[in-house]
């Protein structure tokens, strides 16, 4: 597991169900107003784009999306900008992440929603530095990778993650597989999220995150079973 990372902006939210009383249901919403989720990111395919406001939001938020340092493969998602000058991934924006929210069958607060969106983008950018340690062993063979796609599995707890809760650790909050184009070979790596401590002094903060990022390649083939072998001999030596 890698080390404990405690940022102002980490990821991804560990999201409870809210009980907000003067917010309406959205199952009408959800019912009428909106097609078939795109299962990679939980988000609608024919509104996303138009970033469309709930009826039960009390503000507007900002429809301004940021561009990831996380380069794109050769086929764009329908929640991905089409004309991309450098062919990044773009995060989405506080309206497009409520939105999404709302589809999950959270409700969402308009005024969470700018800490939510940071501690989204922070926590795959860190994710993409993880990977890019792990295909740093590949870098004779392959100079740029690509992220192909990316899937949420939050009930799908990884083998590992299982064997550590053998021993009282607790089971991550999230999971997610992040599928990169190695120069042409498609490599999946799996992330499991865990709730981390923040320093003493700093519980109360709001503005602090502590979370554990476990990343490494899936035992897909031999050549990731090699891989780990060889980066645990590289933090060893």
């Amino acid at each position: 597991m890698s080390e404990s990372e405690q940022q102002s902006e980490g990821c991804p939210v560990a999201h409870h169900k809210s009980n907000r009383s003067e917010t309406k249901s959205s199952d009408s919403n959800i019912s009428s107003g909106c097609s078939a989720l795109n299962p990679q990111n939980m988000m609608s395919e024919s509104k996303i784009n138009q970033m469309w406001h709930d009826p039960d939001q009390f503000v507007p938020l900002p429809t301004q999306r940021v561009v990831s340092s996380i380069p794109k493969g050769e086929i764009t998602p329908p929640h991905q900008p089409e004309q991309q000058k450098d062919q990044k991934w773009v995060y989405p924006s506080e309206q497009m992440f409520y939105n999404a929210m709302k589809k999950k069958g959270y409700v969402p607060i308009e005024g969470d929603m700018h800490a939510v969106v940071a501690i989204h983008n922070t926590v795959n950018e860190k994710t993409w530095q993880h990977i890019q340690e792990w295909e740093s062993l590949h870098s004779d063979e392959c100079k740029s990778v690509k992220l192909i796609k990316f899937l949420g599995r939050p009930k799908d707890f990884s083998p590992r993650a299982r064997f550590y809760s053998l021993f009282g650790y607790t089971l991550p909050f999230d999971r997610h597989d992040w599928y990169v184009d190695r120069c042409g070979k498609s490599v999946r790596y799996v992330i499991d999220f865990y709730r981390g401590e923040l320093p003493k002094g700093k519980e109360g903060d709001m503005s602090k995150v502590g979370f554990y990022l476990d990343v490494r390649p899936a035992f897909d083939d031999f050549q990731s079973v090699i891989d780990r072998v060889r980066m645990q001999f590289r933090k060893w030596f």
